[in-house]
């Protein structure tokens, strides 16, 4: 049996890179919101943000580690499997991945300290602005990262020498390239949505373990009010990322839709199996001219479908298809439990509703999991290509690279990531089990305020509360 390099090397910086976006996900909305608490604890003096913050600021300590161990691999990677597409864009990519050390890794690295082991050292405001840097730096580092990748999807400012290597001609159109502006707010929106649903989950067992009732409110409050605004944004910004979709990567749009056939007052595909061979999609629920409605505003838009584009230029179409589907349905879920959160709180049963406490818990997983599903539909989608529309992904791989030296690489990687990741897991669980340290569970006061924390009260059927 033939082991192709190619493949391969797709697998294994799949399973990094699926590995390592979890992490990116989860700190860069839980930075903002460290720094939220404890600019709400320097404004009001209330003690409640002091604890919740120092139970947040241990996950992301463990969280922030792992995620900086497993982006190194990432780049790694370009060096060995992927040194031909180092080689022709380096004059490109390579400054925009410096611009995120220089200032996104100092700038966390920075303050990181002050954060994590500074409380005792430096006054409440100082501690906050440390917080803010942090949290500008995780936003900073996205800034770069998508940078990066949306010049791969929608290239711009370049000139291409004869021997094939791509060099900048205009640095603001490589930064600000015709997707990145959608894909940063999309992307960052989605970071922050899943952080919500974390503290949604947390807030929810805090309050059911009868342990921190006091800050189990507070993070489900803060978290609800926020995805209030976020989840229906999320929705938006998405909506505005496939207009920009359909202008520049038309081929992929029509891969998300499972649209064979282009023209004006497209369908719009529900649901179906496609059939990339027959070139048409087998048990499809289609509406007529709703694809073109929502995908150009329009009942009579045209759309391109997928056989206005060479075979040999089509994404993987059956992956597309169903990630897209995956993401999109997650998102209208978290809109309906944020719409039942207030349904519960306008009713006074928020924070008493055995049932629907258990489905905040349950939900916990539903950002990484729409997160992934969204980040499928971006690569796979731009496939064939790494430069999107100027080099192939065939082209980019290291030429003397073996399928067996990828199979043992990604066995190596697969074993390791396998153990770190549930260690790290484990980590962040014991000190989720153990809550905010700083309150007295079995005497339910407040160790530093002085002032009681509020009564235990029993939820129906013998729930806590």
């Amino acid at each position: 049996m033939s082991l192709d390099p190619v493949i391969l090397s797709r697998l294994q910086f799949v399973w990094v890179v699926a590995w390592h976006i979890l992490l990116p996900a989860f700190t860069v909305g839980l930075a903002s919101y460290i720094t939220m608490l404890e600019g709400l604890h320097v404004w009001t003096g209330k003690p409640i943000y002091l604890r919740v913050s120092k139970f947040w600021i241990r996950i992301f300590a463990v969280s922030f580690g792992m995620g900086v161990v497993s982006g190194i691999v990432m780049p790694f990677q370009f060096g060995t499997n992927w040194s031909r597409f180092a080689d022709a864009t380096s004059n490109v990519v390579g400054p925009l991945f410096a611009y995120e050390g220089l200032t996104a890794f100092f700038l966390e690295a920075a303050f990181l300290g002050v954060l994590l082991f500074g409380r005792k050292l430096v006054p409440p405001w100082a501690h906050f602005v440390a917080a803010f840097m942090v949290g500008f730096g995780t936003l900073l580092s996205s800034f770069w990262i998508i940078a990066v990748n949306s010049w791969m999807q929608t290239p711009g400012g370049y000139t291409i020498g004869p021997d094939g290597r791509f060099f900048p001609a205009d640095w603001t159109a490589i930064v600000f390239s015709a997707s990145f502006p959608f894909r940063l707010a999309h992307t960052v929106s989605g970071f922050y949505v899943t952080t919500a649903f974390v503290v949604l989950a947390i807030g929810a067992y805090t309050i059911r373990a009868r342990k921190f009732v006091e800050e189990g409110r507070l993070m489900l409050r803060m978290a609800l009010g926020f995805l209030t605004v976020f989840a229906p944004l999320q929705i938006v910004l998405g909506d505005a990322q496939g207009l920009n979709t359909l202008e520049h990567q038309p081929a992929k749009l029509a891969a998300m839709e499972g649209l064979w056939d282009g023209g004006n007052g497209v369908p719009a595909s529900l649901i179906g199996i496609p059939n990339q061979k027959e070139e048409k999609n087998d048990l499809e629920i289609a509406v007529p001219k709703l694809g073109s409605l929502y995908l150009t505003h329009s009942w009579d838009g045209a759309v391109k479908g997928l056989k206005d584009f060479p075979p040999d230029q089509r994404p993987p179409v059956i992956v597309v298809y169903f990630a897209f589907r995956i993401m999109v349905g997650i998102g209208l879920l978290m809109l309906a439990i944020v719409g039942v959160g207030w349904l519960m709180r306008w009713s006074g049963r928020l924070y008493n509703t055995a049932w629907f406490l258990k489905a905040l818990q349950c939900a916990l997983p539903l950002g990484f999991i729409a997160v992934l599903a969204g980040w499928t539909t971006t690569e796979v989608g731009r496939q064939p290509w790494t430069v999107y529309g100027l080099m192939r992904t065939a082209d980019s791989v290291s030429p003397s690279l073996t399928g067996l030296d990828v199979v043992l690489s990604l066995a190596l990687y697969m074993a390791i990531y396998l153990l770190v990741y549930p260690t790290g897991l484990g980590f962040m669980l014991r000190i989720v089990w153990a809550g905010p340290l700083d309150a007295d569970p079995e005497n339910d006061t407040e160790v530093e305020g002085g002032r009681p924390a509020q009564p235990v009260q029993a939820l129906p059927h013998g729930e806590p509360s």
